[in-house]
């Protein structure tokens, strides 16, 4: 039988007491007898007079409490109008999106304001594990190799110098659905490589005229001053009409392209084609020309802002190997405006004007904005097909 609840108030104070007087031989007889008696488990009986008594069935288990579920909601409010990044890119966005989520959606007490502030990147992953969204499966690859300039533009082989901005990488997206057949929209990015700041804009049939265009409607919205220029090998980018926009003007900007075939030389540009394109417009068709001013409105007015001013990204600091293990280490997540106002070689101008705008955005309204404007995206898709 069991010990009861009246024997172990009055005996198991006692118990413990002489348990705790004797030898190694005498506890063990101790607990002999007690296993006897009780039909105890040892281990059972030796936390029962050790002292360590285990809480009832249905108990709460043991440890700190749940703290940190008191700040979930508002982290999952973030997360999800923050389009769902990682806890390490989370954790320094929150101090950029907390003074506008109490604008939006009310008031953060002090306990939880404090809480927001000390939260780890783990403990933010663990918090939004339940939430988390499955990815689809990827899309065409639609470069295709342009022949005509492969000997006038020479691949990169040195390295740029990536402590000041204005070295841009290139790339382009096809939306053709299932098909590369007929005429459809492309997206064609461009990511700076020492501070990530992208921007995107969309192109019929990525012809020579319409990258050109899309080269200088980016250009003459860039906060800094381009000095180099490296794209993939793809016709789009290897023309005549490219070539002479970078070389024609009065200091000339290097222009470069990758090796065929190694896609980690645009890595840069490479990893922004989910965010931007791919996450934003999907794998769908998109084959209506009347489409062009939407998604680049899109692009430049929402979209790019919310990037690059409010949603933090992790760049490598270190890369080595150990036999065939490869370590990374990554900077502190930043936002791409955070990097460059505190990049010292941008003009102090710039660096204001760059303040001036970060102070005049809401995230909030950003998202709502991109998502009003990808609905008239996506409702006038079946118009166009």
């Amino acid at each position: 039988m069991n010990m009861s609840r009246e024997i172990k108030t009055d005996l198991l104070p006692r118990l413990q007491a002489r348990y705790a007087q004797r030898g190694r031989e005498g506890r063990s007889r101790m607990l002999d007898e007690l296993c006897q008696d009780y039909h105890y488990e040892r281990k059972y009986a030796i936390k029962l007079l050790g002292g360590k008594r285990p809480p009832p069935r249905g108990c709460k288990k043991p440890g700190p409490d749940p703290q940190y579920a008191l700040i979930e909601p508002i982290v999952r409010t973030i997360w999800l109008a923050a389009e769902q990044p990682c806890g390490k890119r989370l954790a320094p966005a929150l101090p950029l999106w907390l003074p506008h989520y109490e604008r939006h959606h009310g008031r953060v007490s002090s306990r939880q304001r404090q809480l927001l502030q000390h939260v780890s990147s783990a403990t933010l992953d663990r918090l939004l594990a339940p939430a988390r969204a499955a990815h689809p499966l990827h899309g065409l690859s639609g470069t295709k190799p342009g022949s005509l300039l492969r000997t006038e533009i020479p691949v990169r082989t040195d390295n740029w110098d990536i402590t000041r901005p204005g070295f841009l990488e290139a790339d382009t997206v096809a939306h053709c659905g299932s098909s590369l057949a007929g005429d459809f929209i492309w997206s064609t990015t461009f990511t700076d490589i020492f501070s990530a700041w992208t921007e995107g804009r969309a192109v019929w049939n990525k012809g020579a005229a319409g990258v050109v265009a899309a080269v200088q409607s980016v250009e003459a919205e860039l906060p800094f001053e381009l000095l180099g220029f490296d794209s993939d090998n793809g016709s789009e980018f290897l023309n005549h009409h490219l070539r002479d926009h970078f070389a024609l003007r009065p200091k000339p900007v290097g222009f470069t392209r990758s090796r065929p075939y190694h896609k980690d030389d645009n890595a840069h540009v490479e990893q922004k084609n989910w965010m931007w394109p791919r996450q934003l417009l999907g794998y769908g068709r998109l084959e209506c020309p009347t489409l062009l001013e939407p998604i680049n409105e899109l692009y430049r007015l929402a979209w790019g802002p919310l990037m690059n001013f409010f949603l933090p990204g992790l760049k490598l600091a270190q890369k080595w190997r150990e036999r065939s293990h490869w370590h990374k280490r990554y900077e502190p997540a930043q936002t791409a405006y955070q990097r460059l106002v505190g990049c010292r070689q941008l003009p102090g101008p710039a660096r204001q004007a760059l303040r001036d705008r970060f102070e005049s955005l809401d995230p909030f309204r950003l998202k709502e904005d991109v998502e009003h404007r990808l609905k008239t995206i996506l409702a006038a898709r079946p118009a166009c097909e």
